[in-house]
């Protein structure tokens, strides 16, 4: 009966996974506030999540890879980078409070909503690859593995406005990249939480089965959709999600 109550786990991973895949942030930022509503713990959230952002970048990634929209070189080193600081992040999650984690995740929220809203203001611009970026590329690379692992969003919300405005690559192209990247920060990040004995494996394989199929799907769509009413949409959801959160983390103060 357990087994059969937590289906709904399917379709949330679904739907995350389509949004996640198409807007390149991956599909933790509906994920998480979920299941920290219907009583999750932020660590149990946090460690689901990433098994379906892993699930969701590697369905999307190869969708991505046969229609060559991802920046193969860039991706790789910039994933690998972010393995040190998922490692971080993980640790850092085991001594959270549920207070401090809602507000610290209203505020993700909340700049995941301010990127997406923009989004369209974003112009192209010539790939821009000096060694000054890079550095500072490296160092973003390696804080969006600890928001990656900390917050279980896979830590698109770095790496997608990082490689538009900082390194001038095409949105058709940043959101598949950041993808790509996510399997590497995404896989490590579950891995030590598996280690630390965070997630709850049948939760997170109903997760990853819808969020595999929404990358598919996503991934796919992104192709043909009219993002600004999707962008409305999803923008009213996060925000809604963040004044949920601080509502929460306030009245246990």
């Amino acid at each position: 009966m357990i087994m059969l109550e937590e289906l709904w786990l399917i379709p949330l991973g679904f739907i995350a996974g389509i949004l996640g895949s198409i807007i390149g942030l991956g599909g933790g930022i509906i994920i998480v506030p979920v299941l920290t509503f219907v009583g999750f713990s932020p660590t149990l959230a946090v460690s689901n999540s990433l098994f379906a952002v892993f699930s969701n970048s590697v369905a999307s990634t190869a969708t991505y890879a046969k229609q060559k929209r991802i920046e193969i070189s860039l991706g790789w080193k910039l994933g690998l980078i972010a393995i040190p600081g998922t490692v971080l992040g993980a640790f850092i999650s085991s001594d959270l409070s549920p207070t401090i984690f809602k507000i610290l995740f209203a505020l993700v929220l909340l700049s995941s909503a301010s990127y997406i809203f923009l989004k369209r203001k974003i112009e192209k611009k010539p790939l821009d690859t000096s060694r000054i970026l890079l550095v500072f590329s490296a160092g973003a690379s390696f804080f969006a593995g600890i928001i990656s692992s900390l917050f279980g969003v896979g830590g698109g919300l770095i790496f997608v406005p990082l490689m538009v405005l900082a390194l001038g690559i095409s949105m058709k192209r940043a959101a598949p990249t950041s993808q790509f990247i996510l399997m590497f920060a995404s896989l490590s990040g579950l891995i030590v939480h598996s280690i630390l004995g965070h997630p709850d494996y049948y939760q997170a394989l109903l997760l990853s089965i819808g969020a595999f199929a929404g990358g598919i799907f996503g991934a796919k769509l992104s192709l043909d959709i009219k993002e600004n009413k999707l962008k409305i949409l999803v923008t009213i959801v996060i925000v809604a999600a963040a004044i949920k959160l601080i509502i929460d983390s306030v009245s246990t103060i």
